[in-house]
């Protein structure tokens, strides 16, 4: 329904005849509107009602409010609502008329249209029935079975049919075969290119002359003959049926492969695979499948490159033979020869699967040949040049070409092949992953390669420790020097070092190159194998941290082409093997070998009427830093590796525990045998540079004098006290400083503190005694000792000291405050030159 004003603007103005004010016009639109505020409705009304006189001007305000235009306003609005509240109500009543009717309608619309569907479900289920064969109201059966079985006797009909032909032309076949000998039926199918059925029916036909001519010169049906069918055969010609039909078979399979290879060469793909579906009744597919992959232009290319020489400049070759270069990577054309597999391989896949219907088998022969012709060859040749080189040049070649051939099966693997985009069908995966096993079976047997890997580690060992060996087994003499006594030990190693080394290499079928490169890591030219002696220096006899890092270096490198190239199981036995060649050659050899000749160079330090040479303790700051990279490589490194064998790994444990604690305990014997020579020293400049007089001087000037600096005595002993201790910072560290400094300070103050109480000391010698005293404590004060040393372990001697200088009233309270160790301060007192005093006496007594 349509209101008037609707187009129109809602708000309009009019004057009224009595007041000349302006009302407002509003129709249902007004308050139909989303922007419809009742304040601002109000507020317009109150607007349109106030004059315009009073809205502005100064003097409005003078003026009292007439309320009557405003009421008229609000008046006026009321009517019009009224109005257009009456015009809704007569609105709302014809909607809802319109509503009820719409609903009458619809329900019968709903009623109507349940009933047409009701009716259309019971014919859908009588027609449904009647479909399945169940009997309808006349009890006949539907129409749907009946056709159902219909067609399928009669597609048994045309099958019995077509084998009744087939039967009927394979008879006709023989008889031609065994009364004429020839095959002109099957010529005609040929002829007519129907060379699956040809093929078909010819294999059915040589089986038939199997059973009916055994001996290949019977041409009746069955074995039964009477007389007249003998007579008759004897007097027919004989033609080998059998014969004919093999031969007829092997004209056809070379047609056909010739056909293939020509529709190949095209290429014609549907031509190909219908030869090869003809072909698969040839020795399931055999013959095809070999004419595909053996004339592959793949094959006959690399055929006349087969024989290529491995030509590498000699510098990769060094680098491959070098256990201190990084490895060069797979040989040049051995990579090239798998890069171009891995083109070949995934594009001939592709024709493979739409050539053959037993794709899957083709691309297995296929692969097959790609690795057991090609890449075996190739490989071969890289591993035999390697293996020519040296022992490392041949692992780190086979560690090179076995991580480049996997990654070429995991990449043909993703890749899917005949399944590409998705990954190869479990079949091929199995291949490839066989035929990457055949490839390096011949050098994992059994425990080939771990023999290789542990003679190659263990000739690199002995070349570079040869000079160290040599130089300990050389001399005999009694050592002089620390270098004189590294020597010395080596009696108890081979006895002639160079002489097992070089009959090692010249007993061995070492490679030249091989040969060449032992010698260099010795430190030897090719032309010392011909002299008698080598000449070595006191280097050779030094332990060497940058030899240790080579060894572990190389070690290293060992058990990571072990985790790459061994089954998972074997790692813990390798690792095993190639650990217990390490602790033999860097523990015992190395390291014990040092520790000894230290060892006895430090005994020979104790009685000497000559400081000691303390020459070797540098080279324990070498030791323990050898040592430490031993103990972490094989805890962080190696033990995790064994975890799978807990025995293995229970056993290397064991093993490098006892290595290191034997190593550990050595050093440590060193350290106590350099505290015992140091003392023993200290003890000697004690007695020899103290005078008596030093802490009784005869007059007040010469005490005067001495009490205002150190004794001699003092002195040396503190110059080789720094000394000493110098040595040590250099050679150790951590707590193994803090220990030795700790026991050099206790041992000090004991010797000094001893020393004492061979004097009488005076009052003024006290004052010495505190000079010299306090020298001590203030030398050892500034060393690293950590809490290894008790704080005021020093401060004793500076006590001690004030014994000598405090009044007799004073003593008495001090030796009151001493507890446990008054008795220990009595003899230090006893030592004063006034200790037979009635004051000193008393204090004593008191006690």
């Amino acid at each position: 329904m349509s209101r008037p004003g609707a187009d129109t603007a809602s708000l309009l103005s009019h004057t009224t005849s009595r007041t000349g004010a302006r009302g407002v016009v509003f129709t249902l639109d007004t308050f139909d509107s989303k922007d419809f505020i009742v304040k601002d409705f109000i507020e317009t009304l109150s607007d349109s009602a106030v004059p315009q006189s009073r809205k502005s001007g100064p003097a409005s305000s003078q003026h009292a409010f007439d309320p009557k235009p405003l009421i008229r306003t609000f008046e006026h609005a009321v009517n019009k609502l009224n109005n257009l509240t009456e015009e809704l109500d007569e609105q709302e009543n014809e909607l809802a008329g319109a509503v009820r009717r719409a609903e009458v309608q619809h329900n019968q619309n709903v009623e109507s249209l349940g009933r047409k569907l009701e009716e259309a479900i019971d014919r859908f289920q009588k027609l449904d029935s009647s479909l399945n064969g169940n009997p309808n109201e006349d009890g006949l059966d539907g129409g749907g079975n009946a056709a159902v079985r219909i067609g399928e006797r009669l597609e048994e009909l045309d099958r019995q049919m077509q084998r009744a032909q087939d039967a009927m032309f394979l008879i006709r076949c023989w008889q031609e075969v065994s009364e004429k000998g020839d095959l002109s039926s099957l010529e005609d199918i040929r002829s007519k290119r129907n060379i699956v059925r040809c093929a078909h029916i010819a294999r059915q036909l040589l089986k038939l002359s199997t059973r009916l001519d055994p001996d290949g010169t019977a041409h009746v049906n069955g074995n039964a003959m009477s007389a007249m069918n003998k007579r008759r055969t004897m007097a027919q010609p004989r033609f080998p049926a059998r014969e004919i039909i093999e031969k007829f078979l092997e004209n056809l399979e070379q047609d056909l492969l010739k056909q293939f290879d020509e529709f190949y060469r095209r290429p014609n793909y549907d031509g190909m695979r219908e030869c090869a579906v003809a072909l698969r009744d040839f020795n399931d597919g055999a013959s095809v499948m070999a004419t595909f992959v053996n004339q592959h232009s793949f094959f006959i290319d690399r055929n006349q490159l087969i024989t290529e020489e491995i030509a590498v400049d000699a510098e990769t070759w060094d680098r491959l033979q070098d256990p201190d270069s990084e490895p060069p990577g797979v040989e040049p054309t051995l990579q090239s020869l798998v890069d171009e597999v891995k083109i070949v391989i995934q594009e001939e896949s592709a024709i493979i699967k739409r050539a053959f219907p037993y794709y899957d088998e083709v691309l297995t022969r296929f692969i097959q040949r790609i690795f057991q012709q090609s890449i075996q060859q190739r490989l071969e040749m890289v591993l035999g040049k390697a293996n020519e080189l040296s022992s490392l040049a041949f692992l780190r070649s086979l560690q090179a070409s076995r991580s480049y051939i996997t990654a070429l099966v995991d990449d043909l693997k993703s890749h899917g092949l005949t399944e590409h985009p998705e990954p190869v069908s479990p079949q091929i995966a199995a291949t490839l992953d066989q035929q990457l096993e055949d490839l390096f079976v011949p050098y994992f047997v059994g425990s080939s390669y771990i023999e290789r890997e542990k003679k190659n580690l263990e000739e690199l060992y002995d070349s570079l420790l040869l000079k160290f060996k040599i130089y300990h087994a050389r001399r005999r003499r009694m050592p002089t020097t620390y270098f004189a006594s590294l020597a010395q030990r080596g009696k108890e190693l081979a006895a002639s070092a160079r002489d097992v080394y070089m009959e090692r290499l010249d007993g061995t079928d070492l490679p030249p190159s091989q040969k060449a490169m032992l010698l260099r890591i010795a430190g030897l030219k090719e032309d010392h194998t011909a002299k008698k002696d080598i000449d070595v220096s006191d280097e050779d006899g030094k332990l060497s941290l940058q030899n240790a890092k080579r060894m572990l270096k190389w070690l290293a490198e060992g058990v990571g082409r072990g985790l790459e190239l061994s089954p998972s199981n074997e790692t813990p036995k390798d690792v095993q093997s190639l650990l217990n060649l390490l602790l033999t050659h860097m523990g015992e050899i190395y390291l014990e070998t040092a520790l000894e000749a230290a060892t006895d160079h430090a005994t020979a330090q104790e009685n000497l009427k000559t400081p000691p040479d303390l020459t070797y303790l540098p080279s324990l700051s070498t030791l323990t830093t050898i040592l430490h990279l031993l103990q972490q490589t094989t805890t962080t490194i190696l033990l995790p590796l064994c975890t799978p064998n807990l025995t293995i790994r229970r056993e290397i444990e064991k093993t490098t525990s006892t290595t290191l604690s034997t190593l550990e305990s050595k050093l440590s014997n060193i350290l106590n045998l350099t505290l015992s020579a140091t003392l023993a020293w200290i003890s000697r400049l004690l007695s020899q540079h103290q005078k008596k007089t030093d802490f009784r001087p005869r007059n007040d000037d010469e005490g005067f004098e001495l009490a205002t600096s150190e004794t001699m005595a003092c002195n040396e002993v503190v110059r080789f006290v720094n000394r000493v201790a110098g040595q040590a910072s250099g050679a150790l560290s951590g707590r193994n400083l803090a220990l030795f400094l700790a026991e050099l300070a206790r041992g000090l103050r004991g010797l000094v503190l001893s020393h004492l109480l061979k004097f009488t000391v005076s009052l003024t010698g006290g004052l010495v005694v505190t000079r010299d005293m306090t020298k001590y404590a203030e030398l050892v004060r500034g060393w690293p000792t950590g809490e290894e040393l008790e704080a005021d372990a020093m401060n004793v001697l500076v006590d001690v000291a004030n014994l000598f200088v405090i009044a007799p009233e004073a003593l008495r309270e001090r030796l009151r405050g001493a507890g446990n160790e008054v008795q220990e301060l009595k003899a230090f007192v006893a030592r004063r030159e006034d200790a037979g005093s009635v004051a000193v006496q008393t204090a004593l007594s008191s006690m």
